[in-house]
């Protein structure tokens, strides 16, 4: 037997499960969107789930709402992920420890940041009790609504807190790995620190951020939790609003459910589709 198929014969059993548990998910998934769910009557598949999950009232204000979460925090990450690799890349006093509490957070679930930002900035949070003990606001409820409020703030703070780090990590890996030669030949011929990073260091990082950006990306639109900590409660978001019809104890609301599941993960793919399509139009043009 070959060393690839020793390999793979290794790798068989655990590929097994898990493509068992994936397929087989996948499958009753569909199935229940297709209103065949045999436990309550349902026999005959059909549409009807896609029908009324479309004719909600609530469907598009809640992926409204779920896009500019997802564009906007993703954006905000990128951006700042990128300052921040370049502040640390350079040598300087203090750098390990730098690098080190820049990355914290990584292995930190986004529940638990959830909490905290839910215990820092809402209007009985700690700031806002701050804020009034030391006389800039009358009463606790005049602190600007940044948790549950319509322009979903506290949620976008969450993520960019959570994701600039790991968006953060590989730019700057890249960073290093690069190293100085390409600017310090742009610099020999005149370019100015901003052109050095725009012509030069930024088309050099661009591939490596756009692909791990896209897996945030992905990931925004897709998530629950945060959204339901740190969310207001219409409109929801799409994973939210999923979650709510799941749990209803009317078994009619199973479909409808599976059907917006279905929904999220085909509108996550054709997303991730369209920003690999321009990464690839943005890094050719570069």
């Amino acid at each position: 037997m070959s060393e690839r198929w020793k390999i793979w014969a290794m790798l068989a059993p655990a590929l097994l499960v898990l493509i068992a548990v994936f397929v087989g998910g996948l499958a009753l998934g569909v199935g229940r969107s297709l209103n065949y769910m045999p436990i309550i009557g349902l026999t005959a598949p059909n549409l009807d789930a896609y029908r009324q999950i479309l004719r909600m009232p609530e469907f598009l204000p809640s992926l409204a709402t779920n896009l500019y979460i997802a564009v906007v925090s993703t954006a905000v990450s990128m951006v700042l992920a990128i300052a921040s690799a370049l502040l640390m890349r350079r040598a300087f006093r203090g750098k390990r420890l730098m690098t080190f509490l820049f990355s914290f957070n990584l292995p930190i679930p986004h529940v638990v940041g959830a909490i905290g930002i839910l215990f820092l900035f809402a209007q009985s949070g700690a700031i806002a009790r701050l804020a009034y003990g030391v006389g800039l606001i009358s009463r606790p409820m005049e602190f600007p609504v940044l948790v549950n409020d319509p322009h979903a703030i506290g949620i976008i703070l969450e993520y960019v807190w959570k994701e600039v780090p790991f968006i953060g990590v590989v730019v700057l890996a890249v960073l290093q790995s690069l190293g100085d030669d390409y600017e310090a030949v742009a610099q020999t011929l005149g370019a100015t620190p901003w052109q050095r990073f725009a012509t030069v260091v930024l088309p050099l990082i661009m591939p490596a951020t756009l692909s791990v950006s896209v897996l945030v990306l992905a990931f925004t639109f897709g998530e629950f939790l945060v959204p339901y900590l740190l969310g207001q409660t219409y409109p929801a978001t799409l994973p939210v609003l999923a979650v709510r019809l799941f749990t209803d104890p009317d078994l009619n609301q199973r479909p409808p459910a599976m059907a917006l599941s279905i929904l999220i993960a085909l509108i996550s793919a054709v997303m991730v589709v369209l920003y690999m399509a321009l990464s690839r139009r943005v890094v050719r043009s570069d």
